[in-house]
């Protein structure tokens, strides 16, 4: 039997040569990844481990090495040091610590920056990786810390390069600490502060602090010595950033400053809720520590909130008094530029008018016991009454202002003022009051007032504008009767002037000053306005019994100043019975008054032509003397009656268009005397008469001496 050989077995080709199975290279990049993140994070967890293990003390040099040269200034630490991770916040720790000053600072006044026998922290990781240095807790003993500024703003605290210009000092935050025998320097040639402060004990617990941080001090601020004392109070303040009860009180003689509230923590003024008093015997002092010129006040105190937002720090719901006078309000001071600027809205419900003379350079306190007398003096033999206290060049040289202003009603027994709105600018040592306005016994008083320090010589330019007021409330203090007085008054003064107080301003001013008085009446009874008999002075210009009012057509009185020296240009008011012309003037160098007054009847009668009746003495003493006609035929009255010759229209217009015809001043003031005068016609007036125009032309030749010298 033939067996048949089997067939060859034939194996397919796919299983000869059998394919790979290809990877995917999405999982081959995950599974590197997860490799490479899993050694990351094993690196990071024994690094971690050996930090912990060995609280990084082996880390001391390098530390030392690399801050050193991170801060361009030598760090050393002499005792124990510790660096590592607690949880994931770090924890640091060094004894016998020191910062150096930056190299080269000659005008450091210490050699370290920093000091410390111990201290101790944890700061916050995260917060750090965005910038924000924040420390749970801080535990620091026998600390040195000094803060100095240099003549050329450069600081202690600015790490790195130590030519490059300092920058502001940032407290990390702190939500906890512990303080013992610390002590801190500040000093500020650029404020002109110097401040050393001794921090006190506290006791800590785990997670509760039951004590405070109390701290003294003593230091100069503008040379004008200061003491302080407080404390940081955390009662039960947590790890959680609790708010902190903070209070300070600080002293510079009678001038007292306290100050109390929260912290958002231990160390962070900014978006802080503080109380704030200050009381004193003038305001003027507590000013002068911020290099702000104030006026002198009497007696004071404020009280407001404060807080402190990016740069500025913010005074609101002000409220107090100085003197008689009730203030509040809201103030921001800011340093844009290096720069102190106060931003102020304030206001008044009642000011007493005495409160008001240390803005224009009278002592308030004198004012308010001796009254008005305490604003005479006598230089040599002659009274003054401008002041002459000198604009504290210092002072506003340093600081710019916008401050708003307003007050309701002022406390004056001689002129009913209230509504007064202020606006006050300072840029640069540029002054400006502007808009200054108040209503002045039923008028309004308009003024724009310029200061400009920035020349040597200081100038001063005064715009003040007085609207239709009633004659009868404006001047019945001064004993003119209401109760038939219909006239009204209106008014320009326009003047520039150079010196740095008032009365320089003055003395050396150029301008014009000038009244209108349209058609009304007039009527004064015999009352005194110092020595200056108002009664008798009327009824000598008028030769009337005052039986009844005065009935005035039209008057204007206007001043020329030159120098300081004002002279009538021109002075006439007609009646219905006379007109009354003016000679002379005033002076604001010596505060002299040297004026002869004339009313002519404007028919004749055997009272028509009365004597003059002359104005002298100085501002603070005036004085009244009845010129005879025979002094005034000699000549030595040194007056010759008339008006100069100013076109009176350019007069006028200067105080308002409209009140030539409102007034029909136009036919009345076309004259140099009552005979020149011409109707609206240009007819000779009937109404006047020889005897007035004869003796005018016999006192026109006599050309007697001049008044003002």
């Amino acid at each position: 039997m033939v067996v048949e050989p089997h067939p060859p077995i034939t194996v397919p080709e796919t299983d000869k040569n059998p394919v790979r199975r290809r990877r995917d290279p999405a999982n081959t990049t995950l599974a590197v990844g997860v490799g490479i993140v899993a050694t990351i994070i094993g690196l990071i967890v024994l690094a971690w481990f050996v930090l912990y293990v060995t609280k990084g003390r082996f880390l001391k040099n390098t530390f030392e090495n690399v801050a050193s040269r991170m801060a361009e200034r030598d760090i050393k630490v002499a005792g124990d040091f510790q660096f590592y991770f607690d949880v994931i916040d770090a924890k640091f720790l060094a004894d016998g610590m020191t910062i150096s000053n930056p190299k080269g600072a000659t005008w450091a006044t210490k050699p370290n920056f920093f000091e410390a026998k111990h201290i101790e922290t944890r700061i916050k990781t995260i917060p750090l990786i965005f910038g924000e240095r924040r420390a749970e807790w801080l535990v620091l003993d026998g600390g040195r810390v000094d803060a100095e500024w240099s003549p050329d703003k450069k600081n202690t605290w600015t790490f790195g390069d130590p030519n490059k210009k300092g920058e502001p000092f940032q407290w990390p935050i702190i939500g906890r600490a512990n303080v013992t025998d610390t002590e801190v320097r500040y000093i500020d040639p650029a404020l002109f502060v110097k401040v050393d402060v001794k921090v006190g004990d506290i006791a800590a617990g785990d997670t509760r602090i039951d004590g405070k941080v109390p701290f003294t001090g003593e230091g100069t601020l503008r040379d004008k010595p200061f003491t302080m004392e407080g404390a940081i109070l955390s009662p039960n303040s947590t790890v959680t950033f609790g708010r902190t009860q903070f209070e300070m009180h600080a002293k510079s003689g009678a001038t007292y400053l306290d100050l109390n509230g929260t912290l958002p923590a231990a160390t962070q003024i900014e978006g802080s809720d503080l109380n704030l008093k200050v009381r004193g015997p003038n305001i003027r002092y507590l000013f002068d520590f911020l290099g702000v010129a104030a006026p002198d006040t009497r007696n004071y105190l404020f009280t407001s909130k404060l807080t402190k937002a990016g740069d500025e720090w913010r005074f609101t719901r002000i409220n107090g008094r100085y003197g008689a006078s009730d203030l509040a309000g809201k103030m921001t001071i800011s340093f844009p530029n290096d720069r102190l600027f106060l931003n102020a809205v304030l206001n008044s419900k009642l000011v007493d008018i005495i409160d008001v003379g240390p803005f224009i350079g009278y002592e308030p306190t004198a004012l308010a016991t001796k009254g008005p007398t305490a604003a005479v003096v006598q230089t040599g033999a002659t009274p003054r009454v401008l002041p002459d206290a000198p604009l504290r060049m210092d002072a506003i040289s340093h600081f710019d202002a916008h401050i708003l202003y307003k007050v309701k009603d002022f406390r004056n027994p001689k002129f009913p003022i209230s509504n007064v709105d202020l606006t006050f600018d300072l840029k640069d040592k540029l002054m400006v009051l502007s808009p200054f306005t108040l209503d002045i016994a039923g008028g309004r008083l308009a003024s724009d007032i310029s200061i400009n320090a920035r020349v040597p010589s200081v100038i001063t330019d005064y715009d003040i504008r007085l609207s239709p007021t009633p004659m009868g409330k404006l001047l019945a203090g001064f004993g003119v009767t209401q109760n038939g007085t219909t006239g009204t008054i209106k008014a320009r003064v326009q003047m520039k002037g150079t010196g740095d107080t008032l009365r320089d301003s003055l003395a050396t001013s150029n301008g014009r000053i000038a009244i209108i008085l349209p058609r009304g009446t007039f009527w004064t009874q015999y009352v005194q306005l110092a020595e200056f008999d108002i009664g008798v002075f009327v009824q000598k210009l008028f030769e009337d019994k005052l039986k009844k009012p005065i009935e005035i057509n039209c008057g204007l009185i206007a001043f020329t100043v030159k120098n300081g020296v004002a002279a009538a240009d021109p002075i006439l008011i007609d009646t219905t019975k006379n007109v009354m012309t003016a000679k002379g003037g005033f002076s604001f160098k010596d505060e002299s008054l040297d004026m002869a007054f004339r009313a002519d009847g404007k028919k004749f009668s055997l009272f028509s032509g009365q004597s003059p009746v002359g104005i002298r003495g100085y501002f603070a003493e005036p004085g009244i003397n009845i010129i005879s006609p025979q002094l005034l035929a000699r000549g030595g009255a040194g007056v010759a009656l008339g008006v100069v010759a100013s076109p009176l229209a350019a007069v006028l217009a200067f105080v308002d268009p409209g009140d030539a015809k409102a007034a029909a001043c136009g036919p009345i003031l076309a004259g140099a005397s009552t005979a020149a005068q011409r109707t609206a016609k240009g007819e000779r007036r009937k109404d006047t008469g020889n005897v007035s125009e004869n003796r005018q032309q016999a006192g026109d030749r006599k050309q007697p001496t001049t008044l003002i010298k």
